[in-house]
């Protein structure tokens, strides 16, 4: 027999942490039932139960030690000690998962798996075990020191390398696509023969609030999931959608996960109590080995509650009835886990309490302790793993030339090699670019919308899938997210993924795949977890016949904002080369993510200054030749570009134009002008920038970005503190708009003439 609910009376003026601790005291000192014999440990803790009293005994120190990791929280927040509330009370259940999957099952975690992460700990070797502490783990992420193994400090997250729990920040839903990504790359690394750093048979774990099932990004993850088990492709995927009824205030429709979900073609429902260990336990274990033996989506329903207010700053009193809290109280699954515990004899109450207040005793002596662990306190320790850059190791990768065997092979001869063929535009260089990367990667995968059979929108990728199959280069479905959630996924299992972006315009759907999730990994894992790829995205302006917003964006500030990511922008062939291999070697060696900026517009041009001179095609550089980060292009190329009556800072569609107007304003003023091409856009170099001024009359920057936010807006930043701000200036920009169709983009964007008008305006 159980002890009564907790009263009404009891919450007025009470703080709710205290009032769940109070609870669980009392039901165990009010409990009644008669002493009983305690059942084998391998004997089921209760009759009918598939778990047996071993198991349960140690889900439930699971569950105690993330209960009072979440008091402990809740106590030492106000004392400045604890940096983080959102605890995982209510959903101890999560136990279950972390016990019937493997400690090298992939996991990416809702924030609420205090339990999960307590109990994945005992799966671990001893060589292991023996040196690592969920509790005092815990406490060092919650007391944010940089002795913490998850982040260094940087951010409350459950993480572990040794336990492939990959850390997520604050998971709304962004992390289920590079979750499914995972999945599918453990299948896809054995199709292109890719050694594994998990065993091949594992699965990725992916658990969500119900709240989050409605996001868009969890959205995308189910459909793309479902897409790939309809073609019958391998995706051993679990989703695991922790049901609390409610996300932070907003509640959730009764019935709305199982009415959503458990009818869904080629997404496999299944549902488990997680307040009630013994009667969930197996509904669990029947999910995990189905995912597994079937390598299909699966999509778990488990049953939890929200014991406490979503964070310690949620006063649920206020927006909550008390009878409603009472309620939820009374479903706490400690409280129905204290009385299996009581019911089969595996404690009595006495052992129980000792067990609960040792605990206690425990995360707070942690806690206290972690709280002395020095805290980052330098800006350097605080970005180290941001953007690891090994400058050396990575000019030597970039310079490893691919096989000369298989490059015969691949290209058809060596009258075919592209560094024997005439100079060419700059698609034809990417292309062959890219077939130089697949051979001298084999790990590397080429993916995105029509970029198999097709060839690319432009044909930049025409062949590729020939050459090296549909196992290492195909195409994907018409969803942004999902392909880089898929890059996230190949680069966690040790690929190296070129995914391609069809336009920059889409980009934007897809952008927080980048900024929250691939290009944070290595920060918020101190360097441990990291997601190395090149994306290739086709954009800015200028692009004729096929035109209007979405196929001539030209805003790039979204690239530009987003910490620790390289962005860089040929507007040549041959730099485009050197340029792509220097990106590949940083993925490769550095883990870095990079975007690769192509100007649509000047793939195919082969003229610069008049119709049919072929001035814009250019030999393919060898490929032991490689281009350093933050190297620019400096015209006229002879005695190092001297010109210092105009410089001309440019990059990507302007350097053509920069060119043109460069002659122009030659015959009109007889200046020696010297024109920069930027290449490398994130990060801008600053000192190789001011180095270009040095000595300049006058300065010029062209941006074909927009006014606001563009990489002129940096230009200029960067030579005003290097100490030219009184040096004439002007910029040529893009308007604040979008760009519309047909002629009229050509009014919204820099050309020529207002490239020559402002250069004849600077005195």
């Amino acid at each position: 027999m159980s002890a009564q609910p907790p009263i009404a009376a009891r919450h007025k003026g009470f703080n709710r942490a205290e009032i769940v601790d109070q609870n669980f005291t009392e039901f165990v000192q009010n409990w009644h039932g008669s002493a009983v014999q305690p059942p084998r440990a391998d004997a089921p803790v209760l009759p009918g139960s598939t778990l047996d009293a071993r198991g349960f005994r140690e889900l439930f120190e699971s569950q105690l030690i993330s209960r009072h990791l979440d008091l402990m929280a809740r106590v030492l927040r106000v004392k400045n000690k604890v940096f983080y509330t959102i605890g995982s009370s209510g959903h101890e259940g999560n136990a279950m998962l972390a016990r019937l999957t493997r400690y090298t099952d992939p996991a990416f975690l809702h924030y609420r798996s205090g339990a999960f992460m307590a109990e994945r700990f005992r799966q671990l070797p001893a060589a292991h075990a023996n040196r690592l502490d969920p509790v005092m783990d815990s406490a060092l992420s919650f007391a944010a020191s940089k002795d913490d193994p998850a982040s260094g400090g940087r951010h409350k997250v459950w993480g572990s390398k040794p336990l492939w729990v990959l850390p997520q920040t604050s998971t709304i839903a962004s992390h289920l696509p590079k979750a499914l990504g995972t999945a599918i790359a453990i299948e896809q690394a054995r199709r292109v023969r890719h050694a594994l750093p998990i065993p091949a048979d594992s699965i990725a774990i992916c658990s969500f609030g119900d709240a989050s099932s409605n996001h868009a990004s969890a959205q995308t993850a189910f459909n793309a999931a479902a897409w790939t088990a309809y073609q019958k492709l391998p995706a051993p995927v679990l989703f695991v959608c922790e049901d609390n009824g409610i996300g932070i205030s907003v509640k959730t429709p009764l019935d709305w996960i199982s009415a959503n979900y458990s009818g869904r073609r080629d997404l496999d429902y299944f549902y488990a109590d997680g307040l009630d260990l013994a009667a969930g336990y197996a509904d669990v274990a029947r999910a995990v080995e189905h995912c597994r033996r079937t390598r299909r989506p699966t999509f778990l329903h488990l049953r939890t509650t929200r014991v406490m207010g979503h964070a310690g700053t949620d006063f649920e009193i206020e927006w909550r009835s008390v009878e409603e809290l009472v309620a939820v109280e009374a479903g706490d699954p400690l409280l129905r886990s204290a009385a299996i515990a009581l019911e089969s004899g595996v404690y009595t109450p006495q052992s129980l309490l000792e067990l609960y207040e040792t605990t206690r005793k425990r995360c707070f002596a942690a806690a206290e302790e972690a709280d002395r662990r020095p805290k980052l306190d330098t800006l350097a320790e605080v970005i180290a793993p941001l953007a690891p850059y090994t400058p050396v190791a990575v000019a030597t990768e970039a310079a490893r030339a691919p096989d000369a065997a298989q490059r015969l092979t691949v290209f058809g001869g060596a009258d075919k090699l592209p560094e024997t063929l005439p100079p060419r535009h700059l698609a034809l260089q990417i292309n062959a670019t890219l077939h130089d990367l697949l051979i001298k990667y084999p790990e590397a995968l080429l993916f995105g919308e029509d970029v198999a059979q097709k060839g690319g929108v432009y044909t930049v990728t025409k062949g590729l899938f020939k050459a090296f199959s549909g196992k290492r280069v195909f195409n994907t479905l018409l969803d942004e997210t999902m392909i880089l959630g898929l890059a996230q996924g190949y680069a966690n299992m040790g690929l190296l993924p070129i995914p391609e972006i069809q336009y920059l315009a889409y980009f934007h759907n897809a952008c927080d795949q980048i900024r929250g999730e691939a290009a944070s990994l290595q920060f918020f894992s101190n360097g441990q977890y990291r997601n190395p790829m090149v994306v290739r995205i086709a954009g800015l302006g200028y692009q004729r016949g096929f035109g209007g917003h979405f196929h001539n964006d030209n805003s790039i500030t979204a690239l530009r904002d987003i910490p620790g990511l390289v962005v860089g922008c040929p507007a040549r062939g041959d730099d485009a080369a050197s340029m792509l291999r220097t990106l590949m070697a940083l993925a490769k060696v550095d883990g870095r993510v990079s975007v690769f900026l192509e100007p649509i517009a000047l793939y195919m041009t082969k003229d610069l200054y008049a119709p049919g001179d072929g001035a814009w095609q250019f030999a393919y550089p060898a490929p032991d030749q490689a281009m350093a980060l933050g190297e620019g292009r400096v015209y006229p190329p002879e005695n190092g570009g001297a010109g210092d009556d105009l410089l001309i800072i440019t990059y990507g569609n302007g350097v053509p134009m920069s060119l043109r107007a460069a002659r122009e304003l030659e015959k009109q003023r007889g200046w020696k002008i010297r024109v920069v091409d930027l290449r490398w856009l994130v990060p801008l170099n600053a000192a190789y920038i001011a180095a270009q001024a040095q000595g300049a009359k006058r300065i010029l920057i062209v941006d074909e970005g927009r006014h606001s936010a563009g990489v002129g807006e940096g230009v200029i930043t960067a030579l005003s503190e290097a100490g030219f701000g009184a040096t004439p200036q002007a910029r040529v920009v893009g308007v604040d708009t979008y760009t519309p169709l047909a002629g009229a983009a050509f009014l919204v964007l820099p050309g020529e003439g207002d490239i020559v008008a402002a250069g004849l305006g600077l005195q």
